[in-house]
């Protein structure tokens, strides 16, 4: 695939929205997200900044489906909040789609394994 390396824009505007969010979604709380706790792990801005991959990692993961639909629910405030953060910064706060980090899971299978 012929996808170029994202530029030192995308990777600053993605660390910033990665931290910003990671401090909303704290200030929330576990209850917010039904007692699990939720991990910005990455975030990947589009060349034009007008859209953002946030991924998430949930703990536990049994509860990954339903924290993906509260996240899914409350985009628009979300991002509500990441514009009244970032709007000085930027001239449009971008569209955000999360997406579930399974690496954890993915490290935690491969640990399951390693045991036996």
């Amino acid at each position: 695939m012929g996808t170029k390396p994202p530029s030192t824009r995308q990777l600053k505007v993605a660390r910033e929205i990665q931290r910003e969010l990671a401090e909303i979604i704290r200030g929330k709380g576990m209850s917010f997200f039904s007692g699990a706790l939720l991990t910005v792990s990455e975030v990947r801005i589009s060349p034009d900044l007008s859209i953002a991959r946030v991924f998430v990692s949930v703990f536990p993961s049994e509860k990954a489906e339903e924290v993906m639909g509260i996240l899914s629910d409350n985009t628009r405030m979300l991002r509500g909040e990441l514009g009244r953060k970032i709007g000085s910064q930027m001239r449009i706060v971008p569209e955000l789609n999360f997406l579930l980090d399974s690496s954890l899971d993915y490290a935690q299978h491969i640990e399951d394994i390693l045991k036996k």
